[in-house]
């Protein structure tokens, strides 16, 4: 299994480009666009196509010829979800309609003032879901992620899109603010997001089953979710039809339990995920062991 870099893969010129297209074209142009872009992924882009290629046949079992159509499918899925991110803070946003699958945990773990810890993956549109939250149950959520992006697209997505409606907790590579962050929040009784799905160098890990295969996943979120013992889900946004989300919450874990058996817990849920919606797994490396 490979290590993910840590940083996001988008250049400066890329963003202007969709930017412009949506605004002035629209959606349905700037989804021709990306599909075109996909095929230059699938055939240069060769470490991100690998990465797909190996979790299709060690995961799902299937031959290089179906792996590689899946994995096409998939450049062009994420490629819709990017340019969904940014009409979802222009007025394009009404052309969306969305499903929230058990609202009421996130409510109800809103309402008795607990706060909580939500736990995700990279498996459809995350910041939709993030913005959702903040819309329709409480300001207050607070996103945990590697702050890697390059500062100029982050500084250009702001201008020209308002920036996310969430709190982010950054993760530094030298440091341990974070968990400060993360204490400080959870003490205001407000909602912690992070994603578990991902290790980068030193991360320390749990080897677990997933899917057809063996794969790590980091010990981080599940130690901390051990730790500060509030109430966990799993949330997931994912694409169900051209401008149509799926959202989804898991009931809360409440009982104290060991970081393990919690990880198990989401991994379990990460493989119902997947499994319904297989090209929307967003993971850009070899995730298994060769």
């Amino acid at each position: 299994m490979e290590k993910w870099d840590g940083k996001t893969k988008g250049s400066l010129w890329g963003y202007k480009f969709f930017i412009f297209i949506i605004r002035t074209f629209g959606l349905n142009v700037s989804y021709f666009f990306c599909r075109i872009v996909s095929y230059y992924y699938i055939l240069f882009a060769k470490t991100p196509r690998e990465g797909l290629i190996q979790f299709y046949a060690i995961g799902f079992g299937h031959n290089k010829k179906k792996s590689r159509k899946l994995a096409i499918t998939n450049f062009y899925n994420f490629g819709q979800t990017l340019i969904d991110r940014i009409a979802m803070f222009s007025d394009k946003k009404k052309a969306f309609t969305h499903t929230f699958n058990n609202e009421k945990v996130l409510r109800e773990m809103n309402e008795n003032g607990n706060g909580g810890i939500l736990i995700s993956g990279h498996v459809g549109n995350w910041e939709n879901a993030g913005n959702l939250i903040h819309e329709r149950i409480t300001s207050t959520i607070n996103i945990v992620m590697l702050d890697a992006e390059v500062e100029k697209v982050k500084k250009f997505m702001e201008m020209k899109t308002g920036g996310s409606k969430y709190n982010l907790i950054p993760i530094k590579k030298d440091g341990m603010s974070h968990l400060i962050l993360i204490h400080q929040a959870l003490k205001r009784k407000e909602f912690v997001a992070l994603h578990a799905d991902r290790i980068t160098e030193d991360t320390k890990s749990f080897e677990l089953n997933f899917l057809k295969g063996e794969a790590k996943f980091p010990m981080g979120p599940f130690i901390l979710a051990e730790k500060f013992k509030v109430p966990i889900t799993f949330v997931y946004a994912a694409k169900a039809t051209k401008f149509h989300y799926d959202l989804y919450a898991t009931d809360p874990i409440t009982e104290p339990l060991p970081a393990l058996e919690i990880a198990q817990k989401y991994v379990s849920h990460l493989e119902t995920m997947v499994k319904k919606y297989p090209t929307q797994w967003f993971n850009f490396y070899k995730y298994y062991a060769d």
